[in-house]
Order: C-alpha cells, then structure tokens, then sequence
C-alpha cells in the first residue's frame, strides 16, 4: 500500500516539497500565497506586479529550500525571501524605481487625529498610496520589523536615509489621516 506523505505538519511539507512532490508543493503554496501576495501588494501597487513577484518568491523558496535549516520559524525564512524578492523587483524596474528624497523637509503641520474608527484596509490604502520610497521604507520598518541598518543594507541606503523616509512616511500618513479627520467623524458620528 502506497504511503502517502504527512503535509499536516511542516516537517513533512518540507521533506515533500524537497522530494518534488507536487502535491506538497501545491499545498505549500495553498497555505501561504494569499499572505505573500499580500506582502508583495505592500510594495508594488500594481496587482500583476505583486503575483509576478510572488511567484517569483515560490520559485526561489523552492529553490533554495535546501538551505532552511530549522532555525527559526519556517514562515518567516520564507517571508525574508518574499520581501527580497519585491526589493530586488523595485531596484531593477526602471519604472518602479525607489525615489528616496533627501531634499528639504516637507513642513506638517500639527494634526491632531485618532485612529479609533479608521479600518486597518483604510490604513493600509493611505500606505498605498505614499511614494515608493517612502512606503517601501515604512512596510520595511513598521510591518516587517527590519531595524534601519537592515533597511539601509536591503535598499542601499545608509541608515539615517532609512530613518528620514521612515520620519517622512509618518508624517505624511498623519497629514493624510488629519485630512480624513471631518470625513470620519462624519461618517461615524
């Protein structure tokens, strides 16, 4: 009688996938694509883009599978590969290419707001929609928890370029979310 792998845990998904079982690999992808995705949406805009990229990523995790070594969590390893992936596709598409702004501070005034009744999709269409650089720096930094140094080294900046457009993306998401501030509370209120 045929042995059929164990995908329920990630131990055998691995060793499958490292076989070449289809099937394993079909479920790997099943399990993660729809978070990948929505990482590689974070940092290219463009929907076509961001599945290119993801596929791209599940190649290469497929590819360099061999070298997971269990140390640390599976998804993570396979998140690195994911972000770098996006990374590599912003640097090397002249048309997606990172504009990082060392001129002049924009001057923003001092908003008060509140995020109680924005929604996180809100939130996340206000990331969208900041310039590249600065997006990319903040999803770097606020989402995937990469510290400046990681940023700089990732995106070939130095780490206080990293720390500025951080700086910048804040503070154009305060300006953004003050401005939705009446719209809001007419909605809500």
């Amino acid at each position: 009688m045929f042995n059929r792998p164990n995908f329920s845990t990630e131990e055998g998904l691995i060793k499958g996938c490292l076989k070449g079982d289809r099937s394993a690999q079909r479920h790997l992808y099943d399990t993660y694509s729809g978070k990948f995705l929505a990482i590689c949406m974070r940092y290219l805009k463009d929907r076509e883009h961001a599945e290119d990229v993801m596929i791209e990523s599940f190649m290469k995790i497929f590819e360099k599978l061999s070298q997971f070594q269990n140390k640390g969590s599976f998804e993570g390893w396979m998140k690195r590969i994911v972000v770098t992936q996006a990374l590599m596709t912003l640097r090397s598409n002249r048309h997606l290419m990172m504009e990082v702004n060392l001129v002049g501070e924009l001057e923003y005034s001092n908003h008060h707001y509140e995020l109680t009744h924005m929604e996180a999709a809100e939130l996340m269409d206000l990331i969208q929609d900041l310039p590249v650089g600065y997006r990319t720096v903040f999803n770097l930094y606020a989402i995937e928890g990469y510290s400046h140094q990681e940023i700089g080294d990732l995106l070939g900046i130095t780490e206080s370029t990293s720390k500025s457009q951080l700086n910048r993306a804040r503070n154009a998401l305060k300006e953004k979310i003050a401005s939705l501030q009446p719209k809001i509370k007419t909605n809500h209120g």
